[in-house]
């Protein structure tokens, strides 16, 4: 049983995802969250960062969903990044992603909307 986490938060980027035209047309910013979970036990050993999952590159990866092709759902967004991140990085055992929508199209005050997705290999 894996019980190391790695947790990447408030990774931003503009994306166009929404069911009305004007969140196509304009964008919004999209935020998003990840816990993976794997074995760190090989890293701490050898102190080597091959011997992890570099954060910065599963960063890079996630920007560049949230500001990719367009979607009507987060919830869609959120399926996008957690199979992207367990098929490019095969140390990670299993992840839940939260993407934040936090300028929804919401007629009442709001502080945030999200959706939170958790995937495992198998």
């Amino acid at each position: 049983m894996t019980t190391d986490e790695i947790a990447i938060t408030g990774i931003r980027a503009t994306g166009f995802h929404g069911v009305y035209e004007h969140e196509r047309r304009d964008g919004q910013e999209f935020v998003a969250d990840l816990v993976l979970s794997l074995s760190l036990a090989r890293a701490a050993a050898t102190d080597d960062v091959t011997d992890t999952v570099h954060y910065g590159e599963v960063a890079e990866r996630v920007a560049a969903i949230l500001a990719g092709d367009p979607v009507d759902l987060i919830e869609t967004v959120a399926e996008r990044i957690a199979t992207a991140v367990l098929t490019g990085w095969s140390l990670v055992d299993a992840v839940a992603v939260t993407v934040h929508k936090p300028a929804a199209p919401i007629p009442v005050p709001f502080g945030d909307v999200a959706v939170t997705v958790r995937r495992s290999r198998g």
